[in-house]
């Protein structure tokens, strides 16, 4: 059977080296497909890779992705005409229509099965879709859903090149980033799993997980960020992911994202978390203001926030709370609240200012577009940002949001609870407060941590 050789591109994964480049790699060398991974975040891709491949595929793991992509969808086209272009990953379902139109063909988030067989075939049309691959379909593809294998990592810039982790005491840890899970249990209705996954979630073997890891100790790693949606979707499978990776590597430490629901309900293994190296974990609040909370879908309230943080405090886990401050139901009062209650909470610093500027995110098959109030603020899908834009009620929103944008993006100098505070003296339109005694920061990630409320690639360089 003829192969070809097969060009993976990956343009952004929030600074990690792209677990969406590695796992078909190793479905691919497993067979003898040649290989070449580029992540254009970190390297050039050249017109000598891309007129060598006969099957160019695109990582689209979320928005800010997807929209770095386009121009290279069509410069692949220019250069490489009889090559066949295929898009994967969570966002190229949602933008089936549009990646369409660029004659490119659609593959979900559980690719591998699928590039595997585009890369065994002689390849016909332009317009070719897998006879088992329905670009709309919602269902991962059966073999991938049977088996799993280690990513191959092999190819792919070195750990050092990607975000890494600050601490407390000014210094930093290399970076590796793997899944114990893939999907979702959850429907909140603003995230772009959803549409996808459909609430399900598909635990990821116990030894492929650790292999991956394994693996990148091996390379330098210092510390491992687990990009499951929910880490304690499956709790006895987090439970036991956990203390094999701590048992085998004990000075490793970890991160993890766990919905504030979670939190509460397994409140017992937080001290677990500690003890086998867990230093944070990243929770979705996305606003405190329980009416939106219920429009989102979220499953929690302010108080249950408020609660979570004071238990990750109790447990020693730092808490790295998101937001989507600005959504067509925020007020400017609104606003004002969540900086207050941030700092009540003695947050300030705890969370990265672009988490206090980016507005909500409505792009095709957006379970929001269910929301009649919603519906009524949209303008007409726009290719070019590949999401239907909305104007905020009241315009004062709008124009705070952009002020907000403007102070976030030069505050690279300054300190988080700085910043806050400038952003609360622009919401209230009261003079700057005095500066706050600089306390101990807790550990963070060098690139901020974004779900569904992405920053543009205009804005990439503030977090």
């Amino acid at each position: 059977m003829a192969t070809v050789r097969v060009l993976l591109i990956s343009t952004y994964d929030l600074g990690r080296q792209p677990l969406g480049l590695a796992s078909p790699a190793a479905w691919l060398r497993n067979e003898g497909v040649e290989v070449t991974c580029v992540d254009t975040s970190r390297d050039t891709l050249t017109d000598d890779q891309i007129g060598e491949a006969g099957l160019i595929a695109f990582y689209l793991p979320m928005h800010t992705a997807t929209r770095l992509a386009a121009p290279l969808i069509a410069r692949a086209g220019r250069v490489n005409a009889s090559a066949r272009l295929a898009a994967y990953g969570l966002y190229a379902p949602l933008n089936a229509s549009w990646l369409g139109e660029q004659g490119v063909t659609v593959l979900g988030p559980d690719a591998e099965a699928d590039l595997l067989t585009l890369a065994q075939r002689q390849l016909p049309t332009p317009n070719f879709q897998l006879p088992t691959d329905n670009p709309q379909s919602r269902e991962p593809r059966a073999e991938s859903r049977r088996r799993f294998m280690q990513p191959d990592r092999v190819g792919l810039p070195p750990l050092a090149r990607y975000a890494s982790l600050q601490m407390p005491d000014g210094s930093r840890k290399v970076v590796g980033s793997t899944d114990a899970t893939r999907g979702c249990k959850h429907l909140c209705r603003h995230c772009p799993i959803v549409p996808v996954y459909g609430g399900t979630f598909r635990a990821i073997p116990i030894d492929v997980v650790v292999g991956d890891v394994r693996a990148q100790v091996a390379a330098g790693a210092e510390h491992i960020s687990f990009g499951d949606p929910d880490f304690f979707n499956g709790p006895t499978h987090a439970r036991r992911i956990v203390e094999a990776v701590a048992k085998e590597f004990p000075r490793l430490t970890y991160d993890v994202t766990i919905k504030i629901e979670h939190i509460l309900r397994h409140v017992d293994m937080l001290g677990l978390l500690r003890d086998t190296g867990c230093l944070m974990i990243t929770s979705a609040v996305e606003s405190i203001d329980d009416e939106v909370l219920v429009k989102l879908r979220k499953g929690h309230t302010r108080a249950d926030f408020i609660d979570a943080v004071g238990l990750c405090k109790q447990a020693g886990v730092t808490l790295a709370p998101t937001f989507v401050p600005f959504t067509p139901w925020t007020t400017i009062g609104g606003y004002v609240e969540l900086l207050e209650q941030l700092d009540a909470l003695e947050l300030a610093d705890g969370v990265a200012p672009i988490q206090l500027a980016i507005r909500l995110l409505v792009t095709a098959e957006s379970k929001l577009l269910e929301l009649p109030d919603i519906r009524d603020l949209l303008d007409p899908f726009d290719a070019g940002s590949l999401t239907f834009p909305w104007r905020h009620p009241d315009p004062r929103v709008d124009d705070l949001q952009r002020a907000a944008m403007q102070i976030v993006g030069g505050a690279s100098h300054a300190s988080r609870g700085d910043t806050l505070d400038r952003l609360l003296a622009l919401a209230t339109g009261t003079e700057d407060r005095p500066a706050r005694a600089k306390g101990a920061m807790p550990p963070y990630m060098t690139e901020a941590w974004y779900c569904c409320a992405e920053p543009g690639p205009e804005q990439l360089d503030l977090v």
